[in-house]
């Protein structure tokens, strides 16, 4: 029964990627990583993938990940290969019910689903096969419990205040591993406000405070004549063509090798 009220304390999972840079709809996945963990304190067991994107990795990537072209050639899987495995994967995680830590869901969650649709024909929710991730973000998590704290928010700067070790920065697997003890944390500290609700009321609940997150930060775009836009959807953003409309897939999904 403990496990059922406080998902803090039972088995979670946890997913990086690293990239060729921040746009979900051009860039590529170069590397990344689930991690799984049944309780707090056990052994994670840590599953990678490195690519060969087929684009050069610029060289602020680069110096992000330390991945380059010549590693990547040399080590890396073609790109159809490695996001069939890791949709697979994660598919696999969705029916166990383990809920899935994603630091700044919108952008690993999305820049995969795009990738998916590039070398696949399919999109993320179509290769999950009728299941369900249960996503619980750090990012969004931090802002519900402390809206008002100043200072930025990046994992490394919340691993600082949360207490939290992030061991390698910048590697798909550290980070992941960060990312999920930094959830476990929240959980801890938070009991009352986020222990006590399900995994999958906490997934329903985040997306309504990403919106209210997302509407603050586009408020103070408009207010200081920033002509950026916010998207407000999590823990994915729809695919749209040009005139704005929802994209769906041309083809059906197969992500077998």
């Amino acid at each position: 029964m403990q496990q059922s009220r406080h998902w803090y304390l039972g088995p979670l999972a946890s997913f990086d990627t690293e990239t060729t840079g921040v746009d979900v709809e051009s860039d590529r996945i170069v590397s990344a990583a689930l991690v799984l963990q049944p309780a707090p304190g056990a052994a994670p067991r840590t599953t990678t993938w490195l690519a060969d994107p087929g684009v050069p990795i610029p060289d602020a990537a680069r110096a992000v990940h330390g991945i380059g072209d010549e590693h990547a050639r040399a080590h890396g899987r073609p790109p159809r290969t490695v996001v069939a495995e890791i949709a697979r994967a994660l598919a696999d995680q969705a029916r166990t019910g383990v809920p899935l830590v994603v630091m700044n869901a919108p952008y690993d969650l999305t820049l995969l689903d795009r990738e998916l649709r590039r070398h696949r024909g399919c999109s993320l929710t179509e290769s999950l096969d009728g299941t369900e991730l249960l996503v619980l973000d750090p990012r969004v998590l931090d802002k519900h419990v402390d809206r008002y704290r100043r200072g930025r928010r990046t994992l490394t700067d919340l691993c600082a205040h949360y207490g939290v070790v992030l061991d390698g920065a910048h590697d798909a697997s550290a980070d992941a591993t960060a990312a999920l003890e930094l959830v476990r944390t929240l959980g801890t500290r938070n009991p009352q406000r986020l222990g006590r609700m399900s995994p999958a009321e906490l997934h329903l609940r985040q997306a309504v405070w990403h919106a209210a997150q997302a509407q603050g930060l586009q408020n103070w775009f408009d207010r200081t004549g920033t002509p950026e836009r916010v998207d407000f959807s999590w823990p994915l953003r729809p695919a749209r063509c040009g005139c704005g409309r929802r994209l769906e897939p041309e083809h059906r999904c197969e992500l077998a090798a």
